[in-house]
């Protein structure tokens, strides 16, 4: 007696709820992510076993790379601004409205004020170039740094001070850093490092 052969019929999965869920998962990740900014030039921190994470808002970013250029950053399109403008003043320099809205969509700036204005005429490819990231003066003679971060804190005395530094830069550069911050009277800062472990730290 032949067998009687049963007829299979294909699986259909339904895929709505799934990919639903996906899109879900894929627009609140995008609402929620903070992008990372540019920097003008790769910095790598030094480790530690510190887990304070300073806020997203209201900080004025110090970047200092391996060979000593002091770089800065500040939030708000209206602060930069209002700080160049300023800065500007300081040192008998005019800005055009052109150049202050450039200015407001930089995120870290790295040039002595007398050549601010060939930096905002630069397109943005160019002035991630190399040889354009200059860094701001931080002598003895003309300590331009202290000016930007004094009329910084004149704008928004909530400003948090962060300094991010390579772990190969000289600390002589850092410690003439500290001191034109303790000059304008900014004793409260943070320093940037890479977390690590405290089982590896002990091991150190």
């Amino acid at each position: 007696m032949p067998k009687v052969k049963i007829k299979r019929k294909s699986t259909a999965i339904d895929m709505t709820a799934m990919c639903d869920v996906a899109f879900l998962l894929l627009t609140f990740f995008m609402l929620t992510s903070n992008f990372t900014q540019k920097e003008p030039v790769a910095v790598s921190t030094p480790s530690s076993i510190s887990e304070i994470k300073i806020p997203d808002t209201n900080i004025m970013l110090i970047l200092v790379d391996s060979k000593g250029k002091v770089f800065i950053g500040v939030d708000g399109q209206e602060n930069r601004k209002e700080l160049l403008t300023k800065m500007g003043a300081a040192y008998n320099t005019t800005f055009s409205p052109a150049e202050l809205k450039e200015f407001s969509l930089t995120n870290r700036f790295g040039v002595p004020i007398n050549l601010m204005k060939a930096f905002l005429a630069m397109k943005p490819e160019e002035r991630d170039l190399p040889e354009n990231a200059l860094g701001i003066p931080c002598d003895s003679l003309d300590n331009q740094f202290k000016n930007w971060v004094s009329i910084a804190k004149g704008i928004n005395k909530d400003y948090r001070i962060a300094i991010k530094a390579d772990k190969t830069t000289p600390y002589p550069v850092i410690k003439k850093l500290m001191g034109s911050l303790q000059d304008i009277n900014e004793n409260r800062y943070n320093l940037i490092t890479s977390l690590e472990s405290s089982e590896d730290f002990e091991q150190l």
